[in-house]
């Protein structure tokens, strides 16, 4: 059994704010912040002689990350964010004139961009409209069209929290012949994932949400199944078998995703989401996310006692960590109150969004309450 109340001591933030915006950024816990600062004195005090052992970490942390998500180590890459991994699959797939690919709308700019700058290499984004922020793979059969060549969901909708069903959608796209790239951002660390079960073919997430790591590093998945379906645009020193043969240049790329690490890694990044997701695993994902719904549970219920809507779908199999309501005042000034009143939540267009984590307890649920009431 699981002592959430004991893991509260990793988040010091807790004394001084009631933080429930773990969908925005994460306050880091206090192990990330011991493995940066033993990484950084070894940097400071013995420089270059601690390489060989933070080269060591580095598939060590990809090797948690792979029993977070379902995959194989080496289907893997670190990039820096989930904007970057995206990219690297929109750029990175080669494009025929007429394809076309699938996004639902709206959701989080970054895995609208990616797709919609494709139009200059005749590649059109065709958008399925969600309604009341839900989509599903009906929606997905309305809009398959002729050239579909790829569907690019977010497993939850950054607004509403809407959570998707990825395994129908992942048999969906099997059953086509379609590829499956997924923006996981405001899932790994709160809902259990298996991009294998899934049937997902790329998938990426930056560390600053819910692994409770720090900005600048995150994932980027490539399924081994299709990995010869796509090519890294950038390439450098790192990128090809024989890295470390600096004299005589063979221009011959790994065979798996860290073809998609050109050079120099964002070895304290690494350290810090490493530390995270080490703590996420001593828990389990299974049990974080139980927990989360269980708070979620009773905002929802203190919401709607006070005659509140909640805009985030409560259906079985829908739901995420974060929770939005509409406030029955002006939604800016009562976010500015509640911020006023130490409470971090997120103001998203015109919905009060919730994202608490484990270590959130009734305390914070009632303060925010507290909070909400005066304003």
């Amino acid at each position: 059994m699981v002592n959430f109340d004991e893991l509260r001591s990793e988040f010091p933030i807790t004394k001084r704010f009631t933080f429930m915006n773990h969908a925005a950024i994460s306050p880091v816990p206090v192990t990330v912040t011991r493995a940066l600062d033993v990484m950084l004195r070894e940097y400071s005090e013995l420089g270059i002689d601690c390489y060989p052992a933070w080269i060591k970490r580095i598939p060590e942390v990809r090797g948690r990350l792979s029993r977070l998500i379902g995959a194989d180590p080496h289907e893997i890459a670190f990039v820096g964010n989930t904007s970057e991994g995206l990219g690297a699959v929109a750029s990175g797939i080669d494009w025929k004139q007429g394809d076309v690919v699938l996004v639902p709308r709206p959701d989080f700019p970054a895995n609208i961009y990616p797709w919609m700058n494709l139009e200059r290499r005749g590649v059109k984004t065709v958008f399925i409209e969600r309604e009341a922020g839900r989509f599903d793979v009906e929606a997905l059969k309305k809009a398959l069209c002729p050239g579909v060549r790829l569907i690019s969901v977010s497993t939850v909708d950054f607004s509403t929290g809407f959570l998707c069903d990825l395994e129908a959608i992942g048999a969906f796209c099997r059953e086509k012949g379609i590829l499956l790239c997924v923006d996981a951002i405001q899932s790994v660390g709160a809902v259990p994932i298996d991009v294998k079960k899934c049937s997902v073919h790329f998938l990426a997430a930056g560390g600053h949400k819910w692994l409770l790591s720090t900005m600048g590093c995150g994932i980027l998945y490539i399924s081994g199944d299709c990995s010869d379906q796509i090519h890294p645009e950038r390439v450098g020193w790192k990128s090809v078998i024989q890295e470390e043969d600096f004299f005589r240049i063979h221009l011959e790329l790994k065979r798996d995703a860290l073809r998609f690490e050109p050079g120099t890694m964002n070895v304290p990044g690494i350290y810090a989401l490493g530390a995270s997701v080490e703590l996420l695993l001593s828990i389990g994902v299974k049990e974080i996310y139980e927990r989360i719904l269980k708070l979620n549970d009773a905002i929802h219920d203190g919401l709607t006692a006070r005659g509140l809507r909640v805009a985030t779908p409560m259906g079985k199999g829908e739901r995420s960590g974060i929770l939005s309501f509409i406030p029955k005042s002006d939604p800016i000034d009562l976010y500015r109150t509640l911020t006023d009143k130490g409470v971090r939540v997120s103001l998203r267009n015109q919905l009060i969004r919730i994202s608490p984590h484990f270590y959130n307890n009734a305390d914070d649920i009632s303060h925010f309450f507290d909070a909400l009431d005066a304003g």
